[in-house]
């Protein structure tokens, strides 16, 4: 059977690909054995310097690494020499071309004249606006993360999971300020000297507490880094061993480095590679989210974002026989009336430390309950009077006493106290 490609094909190839202006992407199919095989290469532009990314999806996995112009050529190279019944399609601005090597070893050509459309992406007439997944080359990131299928469409069973990050994108892009001058004196302020100028891209350092399999850490930090044009560190701490294992896999996967780095551990205890400018906590269970709240105030993160889960610890503590007996004899409404006094307190207590707190909804309610969003930002001084009247109120007559309050400790007490004997 005939398997090589045609000399003078393949030099067309490696003039299109490497000599001439507009290449977009190579992709190549194998079928063996029941399986398929998919590479492809395109160029990129990684902080200012061109290379080429490589994906490749082989038994059921994406992986994905960036090349050199020399590497990339050793990879084309590799492609063209493939043996075997497979597909080709070269994607350029001026025209593509498509070969196919049949069981019988015979090459068939197609070309096309139309310009180049960017592959795995929703047509833009079918484009939901305001999509941040939409406004970079997000398919080998929903590929590897699973939320879409080896064909780039988006998993019935992941539409969910795809709607949640895009609305996390769009907080973080809301959150995050432009301006590397005002980033740079903020951080000057905090650690000294800050090394970043006018001229330095945005730096941010992200800490993702009960990050899970790391599905918003991984997409926040291509985000940033293809669209904000940041320098991005992340950092997820999980105490799971099975998920801390795939967050790392799909971040080699990526091809992250170290810009990705993820521990195994309790938030409390956790050793940071660096200190961070933005903490997330998504969905931790009842006081893990107040642990990932002190720990932002403990490290001065700048940002957090934290979306609460279940709240347990006050709907045990808030006592019976008040005037809002004939709310909290029924379950379901002791139930939501803690869980919005707990984000209550928990925003209350972080405008006491020095933070602008804004409570919003995070995604619609049609797709979660646990909908309710807290962005915080600090900003202001502590132990503001109103800020810790209006906590001390509200904490007396429910008779109550956060864990938040304790987990928070001495700074906290200290500020609360002056308040007291006032």
């Amino acid at each position: 059977m005939q398997a090589e490609l045609p000399v003078e094909l393949a030099d067309e190839i490696r003039r299109r690909v490497f000599g001439e202006p507009g290449f977009m992407r190579i992709t190549q199919v194998v079928r063996r054995g029941g399986e398929v095989f998919r590479v492809s290469l395109r160029p990129v532009e990684i902080r200012g310097e061109m290379k080429y990314q490589g994906e490749m999806f082989d038994e059921g996995r994406t992986k994905v690494k960036n090349f050199d112009l020399d590497a990339a050529k050793n990879g084309l190279e590799e492609m063209i020499a493939q043996n075997g019944v497979r597909e080709l399609h070269l994607i350029t601005a001026s025209g593509d071309l498509h070969v196919r090597v049949t069981k019988k070893g015979k090459v068939l050509q197609s070309r096309s004249g139309k310009l180049a459309r960017q592959l795995d992406e929703t047509p833009a007439h079918d484009r939901t606006k305001n999509v941040p997944l939409n406004t970079f080359h997000s398919a080998t990131l929903l590929r590897v993360l699973g939320i879409s299928d080896a064909d780039g469409k988006i998993k019935a069973s992941m539409r969910g999971k795809y709607d949640q990050v895009n609305a996390f994108l769009r907080v973080i892009d809301e959150t995050l300020p432009d301006d590397p001058v005002t980033r740079a004196a903020r951080r000057r302020g905090r650690d000294g000297d800050s090394g970043e100028t006018a001229d330095s891209p945005p730096e941010v350092n992200i800490v993702d507490c009960g990050c899970g399999r790391a599905y918003l850490t991984l997409a926040a930090l291509m985000y940033l880094t293809d669209v904000r044009n940041f320098t991005v560190r992340v950092c997820g701490i999980d105490r799971r061993h099975d998920v801390i294992s795939d967050a790392r896999r799909m971040a080699a996967d990526l091809d992250l480095g170290e810009r990705a780095v993820f521990i195994e551990g309790d938030i409390d205890t956790a050793e940071l590679p660096f200190e961070p400018d933005l903490v997330v906590s998504l969905y931790a269970c009842d006081t893990a989210t107040d642990a990932a709240i002190a720990r932002a105030v403990e490290w001065k993160s700048h940002y957090l974002l934290c979306v609460p889960c279940c709240q347990h610890e006050l709907h045990r503590a808030i006592k019976t026989g008040s005037p809002m007996q004939g709310v909290l004899r029924h379950g379901i409404l002791r139930e939501r009336l803690a869980d919005l006094l707990t984000d209550t307190f928990r925003a209350q207590l972080l405008r006491i430390m020095g933070y602008r707190v804004q409570v919003m909804e995070f995604v619609s309610r049609d797709a979660t309950a646990r909908n309710i969003l807290l962005r915080a930002e600090s900003t202001v001084k502590k132990g503001l009077g109103a800020a810790i009247s209006e906590y001390l109120e509200l904490r007396d007559f429910w008779q109550v006493k956060p864990w938040l309050e304790t987990r928070l400790g001495e700074p906290l007490a200290k500020l609360l106290d002056i308040c007291e004997h006032q």
